[in-house]
């Protein structure tokens, strides 16, 4: 825990006019006191199990190891959440990793006499408890009076398990003349209680009650929610077959616990009941594991208990005294400036505003991308490198690493809040952020392939055969990612970028939609003009080329030229075997008006049987590369014409080569095609990033 000094506490005791030496013998005394006194509290208040068993068999875990992770991130939100509670019932299942290093919790509270904060703190205390008793085992149990907690790297969830086994008997014999009678209504108490917590159902298999004849008898039984009727009924038949005390001999009170269900009975009243009084000694004897501690048990007014209570009421009064006492001694200046390098500094807080979002330590991405070795890095953006990593539960990352510039805190910045508020599975998804000094850290799902390098990487191509039907899926999969940025989040947003190199894919060839304003920057005037071009040539709309005027249909424009890519597998921009620039847009054009647009068409996939429907996307590509933005249709339409075959479609227009005459203007004169475009460098397909930069991708709101 973190401790504030105030500047009071700071000055306590001073005295301005001799006084200090007086004051500083005084809190060295008062130092040294508080020490021992909290120390020897500690101690004295320091819970223990009644019952914990570390398994040996299962494996062992190292410090700092994935399983250690992994176990710590379940430990601490153990409580949280809806997962805490099914129903109410205080029944905890959870489980967390991949393969080896996967963790997998149960928790469980005595049924409803124990209130959700006694069995939240109960399982919180466990959970602390546990693997300091059990440092190293991947599978441990442990239990108090009110809660039970077990972890493993195996599954638990609906597996009946009755071993370890843990009992405590009474101190009383049940009389010679009276064990025959004894044993019946303690059978026949079982037996009703087994059936009602059997049909408890899956919220909460517990149950309590009485049995009289010669005299009363009190009992509970539980089994743990995720078990079915006959397998609650099973373990408690085994759970009952242990209640011979020692030596045979049967006792008037007894307690059996297993993983998976729990039975006790007494000649008093002891569940949900305050007085305990009349309750008889124990003894605490285990059976079963013999290399298990033993099993104990307690009175809700037992002397241990007053013993702890006191001890811990001691403790927190020596802890108020120990924090003046550092108070005295500690130097202000280092507490008050002391920072963990995990947290972010109060610009970086600044600039994320109320984004609820994850919020990444720096060690855990240090160590993820192996310190950001060479080895990890994955590539060079347009404001710093990207690295690849691995997060300690075994999830494969990217991390996005932005200079100390104030552009690129503003590229941060503004991809971080567009990244909290897009939710959808054509876009890739940002995992989180996280802030060390004045660097800025994104991260995202790490997605193992491009479609430019699957698509134009000579060494790729002849081993990735993408076959129809799945650049089919491709094509319709970004049209989605663009329909939601369009039209169905709250906010219009443009992508302003669209191109091959922005589309990963995952392990099925599903696209996402990545790149929201790395490289690409916009400044909007008052008219709406923008008065820094960006982008990539060989994908840039030739209106917003001529004019500055940026709409959706820029970003459909991108589109078509996509399409015309994946069905072609040729570059937007390449070289003919004289050294002469080729636009794909223009060859598309020609082909289209000499009636030869299956020419076009990627060799792999032109003998494919679907050659209709290959003919209708060409189609599309065209009505979205229309050099006229008003012609081109809105993402809606385009994914209804992807979606629907038997829809008819427009004849698309070309109204000349603008987009090489407008390329070709530009190369010669920036100035002439736009007067106040500041340009670094230019080559073909290369992306045109502005020298300074306010703004992300463009968002316009949504009109309601």
């Amino acid at each position: 825990m973190e401790e504030r000094i105030t500047e009071d506490a700071y000055h306590y005791g001073q005295n301005s006019k001799g006084g200090s030496n007086i004051s500083q013998i005084f809190s060295r005394k008062l130092f040294v006191v508080s020490v021992l006194l909290i120390l020897v509290a500690q101690a004295c208040a320091q819970p223990s199990f009644l019952f914990e068993f570390c398994r040996n068999d299962n494996g062992n875990y190292t410090t700092n190891s994935p399983y250690q992770a992994n176990l710590n991130r379940v430990l601490a939100n153990l409580t949280s959440g809806d997962a805490f509670a099914y129903g109410g019932v205080g029944f905890y299942n959870f489980s967390y990793g991949q393969d080896f290093d996967r963790v997998c919790v149960i928790g469980l509270c005595g049924g409803g006499d124990v209130e959700p904060d006694s069995c939240r703190s109960c399982l919180n205390q466990s959970a602390h408890l546990l693997t300091r008793v059990c440092p190293s085992q991947k599978e441990a149990i442990g239990g108090f009076d009110e809660c039970m907690l077990r972890y493993s790297n195996r599954s638990l969830f609906g597996l009946m398990e009755t071993s370890p086994r843990f009992h405590s008997w009474s101190n009383r014999d049940v009389s010679t003349n009276s064990t025959d009678q004894f044993s019946r209504d303690l059978r026949a108490l079982f037996e009703n209680l087994k059936s009602r917590a059997a049909n408890g159902g899956f919220l909460g298999k517990y149950a309590a009650g009485s049995h009289s004849s010669d005299r009363a008898l009190y009992g509970f039984a539980q089994c743990t929610p995720d078990l079915s009727q006959v397998d609650c009924r099973n373990c408690l038949d085994e759970a009952f077959g242990d209640f011979l005390g020692p030596n045979g001999t049967v006792r008037v009170g007894g307690r059996v616990v297993t993983p998976s269900c729990n039975f006790r009975y007494e000649v008093y009243p002891f569940y949900g009941l305050e007085d305990e009084s009349d309750a008889p000694p124990t003894s605490r004897v285990q059976s079963t594991p013999p290399s298990s501690p033993p099993l104990t048990t307690k009175g809700k007014k037992s002397n241990k208990s007053r013993t702890i209570v006191i001890a811990t009421v001691v403790s927190s009064v020596a802890s108020v005294v120990l924090i003046i006492s550092i108070g005295v001694y500690s130097s202000v200046k280092n507490t008050i400036h002391k920072r963990d390098e995990d947290r972010p500094s109060f610009e970086a807080a600044e600039e994320i505003g109320n984004v609820e979002f994850l919020q990444f330590n720096f060690s855990t991405i240090r160590v993820a991308t192996n310190n950001f070795s060479e080895e990890n890095k994955f590539a060079q953006g347009a404001f710093g490198y990207v690295y690849r990593g691995k997060l300690c539960d075994g999830l494969n990352i990217i991390v996005k690493c932005f200079n100390a510039e104030n552009s690129c805190r503003d590229y941060f910045k503004n991809e971080l809040l567009l990244g909290a508020k897009l939710q959808q599975r054509n876009l890739v998804r940002l995992l989180g952020f996280c802030s060390k000094g004045n660097k800025r850290f994104l991260i995202y799902e790490f997605l193992p392939q491009s479609l430019d390098r699957l698509i134009f990487d000579p060494l790729l191509v002849e081993h990735s055969y993408l076959d129809w039907d799945t650049r089919y899926r491709i094509i319709r999969g970004i049209a989605r990612g663009l329909l939601y940025l369009h039209e169905d989040c709250r906010f219009t947003i443009i992508h302003c970028d669209i191109k091959a190199s922005k589309i990963l894919l995952d392990e099925e060839m599903n696209p996402k939609i990545s790149g929201f304003g790395l490289a690409k920057s916009i400044e909007v005037d008052r008219s709406g003009d923008f008065s820094v071009l960006v982008g990539t040539f060989g994908y840039l709309d030739p209106e917003y080329m001529r004019s500055g005027i940026f709409s959706v249909k820029t970003d459909v424009y991108s589109f078509g030229v996509l399409l015309l890519e994946i069905l072609s597998g040729q570059r937007s921009i390449s070289s003919n075997h004289d050294g002469e620039r080729e636009f794909l847009v223009t060859t598309a054009w020609r082909n289209w008006r000499e009636g030869t647009a299956l020419n076009l068409v990627d060799p792999q996939i032109r003998d494919s049987s679907e050659e209709s429907e290959i003919m209708r996307c060409i189609h599309i590509g065209l009505l979205c590369v229309q050099t006229c933005s008003y012609a081109r249709p809105t993402m809606s339409s385009v994914v209804h014409m992807l979606n629907c075959n038997c829809l008819s479609l427009p004849i698309p227009s070309e109204f000349g080569d603008v987009q090489e005459s407008s390329l070709v203007s530009f190369e010669q004169s920036p100035s002439s095609v736009f007067n106040s475009g500041v340009i670094e460098s230019f080559h073909s397909e290369s992306e045109i990033v502005p020298e300074s930069a306010n703004k992300v991708s463009i968002i316009e709101p949504r009109n309601s």
